[in-house]
């Protein structure tokens, strides 16, 4: 597979990654079996090396991040979740377009350090007892 700038992620180091992150970071939620997952990741892997500098590009494996993927509310992969500044701020689940997730990540880095001001944030956690 060619070189590209994403981060492989799981439940261990993710609150560091999500606390020191200055970047607005877009995350792939994937398992090794998924084939959408496997048809979509050329591309994310391709916007990382393009997107690189105004955002970051994260892969986190569904099986080995439960508690993170639960917390998000992930019920399916691929799921694309968008945060900016911290906060989850926009998802695409299933196997979208190329040109949508491309979309989606330009429209994040577009409004770089505002990109929280342009947007309806979506809940941080999603539990059952709520």
């Amino acid at each position: 597979m060619p070189e590209s700038n994403v981060l492989e992620v799981n439940d261990s180091n993710w609150e560091e990654l999500l606390e020191n992150q200055e970047k607005p970071m877009v995350v792939m939620f994937y398992l090794p079996t998924c084939t959408h997952c496997k048809e979509i990741e050329p591309y994310f892997r391709d916007y990382s090396n393009e997107f690189h500098d105004s955002c970051t590009f994260v892969r986190m494996n569904g099986l080995e991040s439960p508690m993170t993927a639960r917390k998000y509310g992930v019920r399916g992969t691929p799921t694309f979740k968008f945060f900016c500044k911290g906060r989850a701020i926009k998802e695409e689940v299933g196997l979208v377009y190329p040109s949508i997730l491309r979309k989606s990540i330009e429209e994040l880095v577009k409004h770089g350090d505002e990109c929280i001001l342009h947007t309806s944030p979506m809940p941080d956690e999603v539990s059952p007892y709520e």
